[in-house]
């Protein structure tokens, strides 16, 4: 007689889109029920959901950047590894020298962002003062305004010429469909502004999740590297797999999102403290969050 499958629940960051393959892979190639776990994906209300829901044990596992793991620190929090990294920041409109220009002249800069909040802000204005100053230029958090909008980044931008650019983009989304609408563009990301990426998704758990169904935690990690080397082996098969578990239709600027996100996957997922240090020294510096070298340690799992 066959044992019945571990349940697992996956809350995500946001909306289902590619970053996800690895598990939409693992579901619709069966590779998790053949490892005995039944995994269930939740997309969420709200970017936090999943640590309300981590805390309640209403789930067993969450995706989120690395920075709002720090954010939303508590003792039994577990980053199981990072699965995901791309290039994020600022898409500003135009060529590197016509955005230098207008920031050498202090003209307003307009940003979009689907979520202007203070601390968002604080870190979208710090990218971009770090970019100027490269250049020798001093810029006035009074000359940057950040704007409420949606996630539809280019599409924004398109239809709003005061918009200068837009905050919290990823290269293999927003990048990408720039580039395939034709825009001028400069995308200030960690290489091009000397800031800490965070553009990248950590599994999380906590600590009473991950004793209580260990060996199916376990596996899912397994199945979830495997699904991962499956997406850089076989393009075809993962963009298919991903059009039928998203019931959407596929089209050129999806097909080119899916190939570029694909090369960005991390295998394997390993849970190490060194990778995120960059990040906790920025944000502590720049006064968004502050962890103790206990408080930091506390957060990997191993």
């Amino acid at each position: 007689m066959t044992n019945a499958p571990t349940k697992l629940t996956l809350t995500l960051e946001w909306f289902l889109n590619p970053d996800h393959l690895p598990f939409i892979a693992g579901i619709k190639t069966g590779a998790y029920q053949q490892a005995g776990v039944e995994l269930t994906i939740i997309e969420p209300d709200d970017h936090y959901d999943g640590f309300a829901e981590l805390n309640n044990r209403t789930i067993d596992l969450h995706t989120n950047e690395p920075l709002h793991l720090f954010e939303h620190y508590a003792p039994n929090l577990r980053s199981l590894g990072c699965f995901f990294e791309t290039d994020g920041g600022i898409l500003m409109r135009g060529n590197s020298e016509q955005v230098l220009q207008k920031l050498k002249e202090q003209q307003t800069i307009r940003i979009c962002t689907p979520a202007a909040e203070e601390k968002t802000n604080r870190i979208g204005f710090e990218v971009l003062d770090r970019y100027a100053k490269q250049q020798g230029i001093e810029l006035s958090q009074n000359n940057v305004e950040f704007v409420q909008a949606d996630f539809y980044h280019i599409t924004n931008m398109q239809n709003d010429p005061s918009l200068d650019g837009a905050w919290l983009c990823f290269y293999n989304f927003e990048g990408v469909e720039a580039t395939q609408a034709g825009m001028s563009f400069t995308f200030i990301d960690q290489h091009a502004s000397p800031f800490a990426n965070f553009s990248a998704l950590d599994i999380i758990t906590t600590d009473e999740i991950y004793q209580d169904k260990k060996q199916a935690i376990d596996s899912f990690i397994k199945v979830t590297n495997d699904m991962i080397e499956l997406c850089r082996a076989e393009p075809e098969t993962v963009r298919e797999l991903y059009y039928q578990y998203s019931d959407t239709k596929a089209d050129e600027l999806m097909n080119a999102i899916i190939d570029d996100t694909l090369s960005r996957f991390i295998h394997p997922i390993e849970s190490h403290q060194a990778k995120w240090q960059e990040l906790r020294q920025m944000l502590a510096e720049i006064d968004i969050v502050t962890l103790t070298d206990e408080q930091y340690q506390s957060l990997w799992a191993g």
